[in-house]
């Protein structure tokens, strides 16, 4: 499981990487790729800390590039960030949230 979750850490990484450097069709595929490989793992911290981080950098590059369907992973990635109590997740998703009214 452990492979898992530094295969995963690693498509988030590179995922904002790339957004970072203007390919987002690249990082949504790297974001995709981790979400789906943490769906397949057992709920737990890690994977839950993973999950929040990972929504929410998704809802960020299509929020970046002005394309629809990033509420969900909004929604989802603020969930998450609240449920594991993980601080850089929360101050990420305050961040999110900040530009849309609504307090955490």
């Amino acid at each position: 499981m452990r492979n898992a979750y530094l295969t995963a850490a690693r498509s988030l990484q590179l995922g904002r990487e790339w957004a970072v450097e203007g390919d987002q069709p690249r990082a949504l595929e790297a974001y995709a790729d981790a979400l789906g490989l943490l769906r397949t793992l057992p709920p737990e911290r890690t994977r839950d800390v993973l999950l929040a981080h990972t929504h929410l950098a998704f809802y960020q590059t299509l929020a970046l590039v002005g394309s629809p369907g990033g509420q969900s992973h909004l929604h989802l990635g603020v969930s998450y960030a609240r449920s594991t109590r993980d601080p850089l997740a929360r101050a990420i998703a305050e961040e999110c949230l900040s530009g849309l009214d609504v307090v955490m």
